[in-house]
C-alpha cells in the first residue's frame, strides 16, 4: 500500500513539475517564423523593458468602415513580451449602431464594458442563444470556439475591452470568411441558402471574386 502510495506520489509531483516553466518569459524573436507554439525566444541578453510594453490602447481606433468598429490589440505580434504567457488583450470601439459582427476563435473571452451599452451574445453548440445589455462596468465571458457578438444599441459610442487566453487567439469573421474569398457564387448561393443577387452584393462590399 504504501509503495501505492509512494508511486501515486511520484507521479503527481512529476505532472507538477512539467507545469512549470524553466525560464521567467519567452520574449517573441521576430526575426524567426512563427510556428505552432508560438515564436521562438528572444536572446535574453537583448531583452528590453519595452518589450514588456505596449501603449495603443488609451486611442480610439478607426471606426469609419461598414460595421463602424474598430478594434486595437496588445498581442504576440505587437506585443512581443506576451508570446507564451497564454493571453492577450484588446480594445474594442463601436459607434453608435454599430457592431462587431459575428465570429469566432480558438480559445476563450471576457469583455468588460468600459462606456455605453451593449447587446452582447455566444451561440451554444445546441444552437440555443445566450445574450444580454451590458452596461458600464459589465463583464460577459465567451466560451471558447463558439460564435459571438457585440452590437452598440446606445445613443452614444461605446468602449470595451476583451482578454483572451492566448497571445495569438485567432479570428475569423463569418461574413468575411464567406464573402471575402475567391469561393464560387454558385457554391455560397448552396451552403448559405441565399439567393445570387445578395451574394453578389455581399462579395462586392466584402472584397470576395467569382
Amino acid at each position: 500500500m504504501i509503495l501505492k502510495l509512494c508511486i501515486a506520489f511520484s507521479f503527481l509531483i512529476s505532472a507538477s513539475y512539467g507545469q512549470i516553466s524553466v525560464v521567467d518569459f519567452c520574449v517573441a524573436d521576430y526575426s524567426v517564423a512563427n510556428g505552432p507554439a508560438g515564436y521562438s525566444c528572444k536572446n535574453a541578453s537583448k531583452v528590453i523593458t519595452d518589450d514588456f510594453i505596449f501603449t495603443g490602447l488609451g486611442v480610439k481606433g478607426n471606426t469609419s468602415n461598414f460595421f463602424k468598429v474598430a478594434v486595437n490589440g496588445a498581442f504576440d505580434l505587437t506585443l512581443p513580451g506576451l508570446n507564451g504567457l497564454g493571453l492577450s488583450l484588446f480594445r474594442l470601439d463601436i459607434d453608435v449602431g454599430g457592431v462587431v459582427p459575428i465570429h469566432t476563435h480558438r480559445v476563450s473571452e471576457v469583455i468588460i464594458v468600459m462606456e455605453g451599452t451593449i447587446i452582447a451574445g455566444f451561440i451554444g453548440s445546441d444552437n440555443t442563444a445566450y445574450f444580454k445589455t451590458l452596461n458600464k462596468g459589465d463583464v460577459m465571458v465567451f466560451p471558447q470556439s463558439l460564435l459571438h457578438f457585440q452590437v452598440n444599441v446606445g445613443n452614444i459610442p461605446a468602449l470595451a475591452f476583451v482578454s483572451l487566453n492566448s497571445p495569438n487567439p485567432g479570428f475569423q469573421f463569418i461574413s468575411a470568411s464567406l464573402f471575402a474569398n475567391n469561393l464560387p457564387s454558385s457554391i455560397v448561393e448552396k451552403i448559405t441558402l441565399i439567393d445570387k443577387d445578395q451574394v453578389k452584393k455581399l462579395k462586392s462590399i466584402f472584397g470576395g471574386t467569382n
